[in-house]
């Protein structure tokens, strides 16, 4: 049976795809084969020797020590799209309370109700102009990310009406697939810039995009542009935000990473990280992220890892041996070899890399003993080795 902590509340859409005859699930289970989390920090965390897999409910893993993982060869999974709805329409909101004063708007007919004496229905007809502001049709949204979301929102600003630029310098093909052709596709983000009214960013967060928006990047804006950020925090200079709210170069920013410093500061919409927070988003995270779990803990599949390559393939023998290694010249040929002097003859291979790791499947036509698997794991560079019978 396989053991698996929750580190986190976990919908129940994703503990029902973990069968209760195959998988033991609580956040009091020890010596745990997986993980499933949503937000709870990582970094500290002492993997048990038999942890195998952690599945990050949500896209982002900043929660997790994703180098220690590897190097401890534990694959960490995450769930692109699973919440790509929700933020799409949290980016459409978004357009629409930084363009017309809604939430100040709502505030003050509040303010008016509460103060004594004000008729309510004529002072909403004097003051309403105070919060007057452009409409979404014809103006010009740029999407900085193509993926799930980034291609969601490209789709759903053409049902409004705008004219949509996109950048992404990684597109992949799934996602090119997924855009509408009327989306203008630009190879330099400053193309982009150029001509958006209205600028959203949804791209990971990481070393090459920290501070992807700064104050050289908002120099190349309109004047008077709206920016989004419902991705990552880090994906925005705060101070070189402030800087172009206070000087009037941006017109309002709204993000879902709110801090001391970026919160009240002028003309800030600051959500409090709504991005994923639907019922629909959680189940979908939590489904995909179980579901990932279990194939790679029953079948060796790895399919939305963010430290592994995805490697997948139908049974085709007796057992199956899964082995993590460094991606490093002739490992094949020595695990082969390893396997053909122990008189095993492979069914099937596949071997995929990503960047300083590897993993390669094997399924063979007879039982792996505890020797042959020792074999394998003592060949250097080689991390982790698993036997799974079919």
């Amino acid at each position: 049976m396989y053991r698996i902590k929750t580190l986190n509340k976990i919908s129940s859409a994703g503990l029902a795809r973990l069968d209760q005859t195959r998988f033991q699930v609580g956040n009091d289970v020890e010596n745990e084969d997986g993980i499933l989390v949503r937000s709870a920090a990582m970094h500290d965390y002492e993997f048990p020797q038999a942890l195998r897999a952690i599945a990050r409910a949500g896209a982002g893993t900043n929660n997790i020590p994703i180098d220690r993982c590897s190097e401890n060869g534990i694959v960490v999974f995450n769930t692109p799209g699973a919440n790509a709805n929700a933020v799409k329409e949290l980016v459409v909101a978004a357009m629409l309370i930084a363009s017309r004063d809604i939430m100040g708007g709502a505030k003050w007919v509040q303010e008016q109700a509460n103060t004594e004496g004000v008729d309510v229905a004529a002072a909403v007809e004097k003051g309403k102009s105070a919060f007057v502001g452009p409409e979404l049709y014809k103006k010009t949204l740029g999407v900085i990310g193509l993926g799930a979301i980034g291609a969601l929102v490209c789709n759903a600003a053409l049902e409004l009406g705008m004219d949509v630029y996109g950048y992404d310098p990684f597109l992949s093909v799934d996602a090119a697939l997924r855009l509408d052709r009327h989306v203008h596709v630009v190879k330099d983000v400053n193309e982009l810039y150029k001509v958006a009214d209205y600028v959203t960013i949804h791209v990971p967060f990481n070393n090459d995009t920290k501070d992807f928006i700064n104050a050289e990047a908002i120099s190349k804006m309109k004047g008077q542009v709206r920016v989004l950020n419902l991705a990552r925090g880090g994906l925005v200079n705060d101070d070189d935000m402030i800087e172009a709210l206070n000087s009037g170069r941006v017109a309002k920013y709204v993000t879902d990473f709110p801090d001391n410093k970026i919160t009240t500061a002028k003309n800030v919409i600051a959500l409090p990280h709504l991005g994923a927070s639907t019922p629909e988003s959680e189940e979908n995270c939590a489904a995909m992220a179980a579901q990932e779990l279990r194939d790679y803990l029953v079948n060796g599949n790895i399919t939305n890892s963010v430290n592994m390559p995805s490697v997948s393939q139908e049974w085709s023998g007796i057992a199956r041996v899964c082995i993590i290694h460094k991606n490093v010249p002739a490992m094949l040929t020595k695990i082969m070899t390893t396997l053909s002097d122990d008189n095993i003859n492979v069914e099937n291979m596949t071997n995929k890399s990503k960047k300083d790791y590897a993993y390669t499947m094997v399924d063979v036509n007879t039982r792996i003993n505890d020797q042959v698997a020792d074999e394998l794991r003592a060949i250097e560079g080689v991390i982790r080795v698993r036997v799974l019978n079919h």
